[in-house]
């Protein structure tokens, strides 16, 4: 009889109460996962070229990235968009090779070689299979020292850009993240012009402008060589001196960015560019925001998680599922060795666009109320949940290491991330939102049909209203 009462335990169902589930409400969050920062090893080479290297033993591949710590904001006056373009040739032959053997000779390898840019920083990155890296390094030594600059692929970019510039007249998407930034900077300031420069610059350059460039900001002492992978530090920093190892200094580094710190702006008004039959407006609302070195940085990543930085944020809550006037909106600080945009933004029915930026301003004005701690915690899980995905590969792990370096974050940054993070008091987010989040001050951007637009922004009274050509704003 014993044995058939357990029986009878198994199989019959719990009472009903033990089954349900309290869905009122969500799990109880538990505590973020323990974030095991990588383990960097310090070395050089003979040239003082900086060598970090992160052993990571999951997968036979290894990234390589060669950071050089000067980017668009290094554009000398007048020449806007020559950083972008020489680092958009460094793979269109260099050394013995031409674009197509580059290019050949990386995919027999089964690797990939790309150059890119930012605001603060040029880069040439290797992601290759260990077995291969022997092989490739040559390669990438080639492309980031000895680029050639043939003629022919600079005629080739400069009109794919050109071309580029042009179509971009036909997205709204495209003139409002040229205008706003425009608005905000200025036309003399970098921050106002687009990475890429404007039609004048790059019909300008030439071949020997690049080389100078080049000539004059990749140098050792302006960079570090980021390895990530399955290898061990004594067995591939040979490798390294052999490939890089040769690569002569030529007097001080151009390290410092030419940028100086833009003015804030002090009234609001708004700027109106004219896109007929647009199917959307496109909104920016914002002012200069934080650089990456500000005290506040930890304040502001949970300021901004509230207003705009996720899926459950103020702005997207409100315009994407209260109202249904936008796919998404959102904020953000786009945080520079000099302070860049703080902006929130979306695309929005054009019938609705004054609605719209009455909700913005709903928004904006909300954060200078008191902001329940229990939204502030929500913001804090989010952000130190999330945390863990960014070293998840040793491409996510190169990129950590490459923004510790250009902004020069202490060394114990990624082991107090989380922990700072979680430091952040709803006293300090509004603080911080009361000097970073001034309403009354922004200027408002709007690319849009005017003639369904003009009349029901105008009668919102947020400012003085101007106009703007598409052909100003991608000039």
């Amino acid at each position: 009889m014993r044995t058939l009462a357990i029986v009878l335990c198994l199989i019959l169902p719990a009472p009903a109460a033990a089954q349900q589930a309290d869905r009122s409400r969500p799990p109880a969050l538990g505590p973020a996962p323990p974030v095991t920062p990588p383990a960097i090893q310090r070395r050089a080479l003979s040239n003082g070229l900086r060598v970090w290297i992160v052993e990571h033993h999951e997968v036979p591949v290894v990234q390589v990235d060669l950071i050089v710590r000067s980017g668009s904001a290094a554009d000398p006056s007048g020449k806007f968009g020559l950083a972008s373009l020489t680092a958009a040739m460094l793979d269109e032959g260099a050394g013995a090779r031409d674009a197509l053997q580059l290019a050949d000779a990386i995919d027999h390898l089964g690797a990939s070689l790309s150059a890119g840019i930012s605001v603060d920083a040029s880069s040439v990155r290797l992601h290759v299979p260990v077995a291969r890296l022997n092989d490739a390094l040559p390669i990438m030594a080639d492309v980031a020292l000895r680029p050639t600059f043939p003629q022919r692929e600079l005629d080739r970019l400069r009109n794919e850009r050109l071309t580029d510039l042009q179509q971009g007249r036909d997205d709204p998407g495209e003139i409002v993240r040229a205008a706003f930034p425009l608005v905000v900077f200025g036309p003399q300031h970098r921050y106002g012009t687009g990475g890429v420069g404007t039609t004048v610059t790059l019909k300008s350059f030439t071949a020997d402008d690049l080389r100078a460039f080049h000539a004059a900001h990749f140098r050792p002492s302006n960079g570090v060589l980021i390895v990530v992978g399955d290898v061990t530090a004594d067995a591939v920093l040979p490798l390294f001196e052999q490939a890089f190892g040769s690569w002569a200094s030529a007097g001080a580094a151009s390290t410092a960015a030419a940028v100086t710190a833009p003015p804030q702006l002090r009234a609001r008004r708004v700027v109106i560019v004219d896109k007929p039959e647009s199917a959307q407006s496109q909104v920016r609302i914002g002012w200069v925001g934080a650089p990456r070195s500000s005290p506040d940085f930890y304040i502001l990543q949970v300021m901004n998680t509230i207003l705009g930085g996720s899926f459950t944020s103020r702005l997207n809550q409100n315009l994407r599922e209260q109202h249904g006037y936008a796919y998404g909106a959102g904020s953000g600080f786009d945080m520079r060795r000099v302070s860049g945009l703080f902006f929130a933004g979306a695309g929005v029915q054009t019938d609705k666009t004054a609605e719209s930026l009455t909700e913005f301003f709903n928004e904006l004005n909300g954060m200078l109320k008191p902001i329940p701690a229990e939204e502030v915690t929500k913001a804090k899980n989010y952000l130190a949940l999330s945390y863990p995905r960014d070293f998840e590969t040793t491409r996510d792990i190169a990129a950590q290491l490459a923004t510790s370096f250009v902004y020069d974050l202490p060394e114990d940054f990624f082991n107090t991330y989380v922990q700072k993070i979680q430091a952040v008091t709803p006293e300090q987010v509004q603080a911080a939102a009361k000097t970073y989040v001034q309403p009354g001050k922004f200027v408002v951007v709007v690319v849009g049909d005017r003639k369904a637009i003009e009349a029901p922004v105008k009668a919102l009274n947020l400012g003085p209203v101007t106009f703007m050509r598409v052909e100003e704003a991608l000039r």
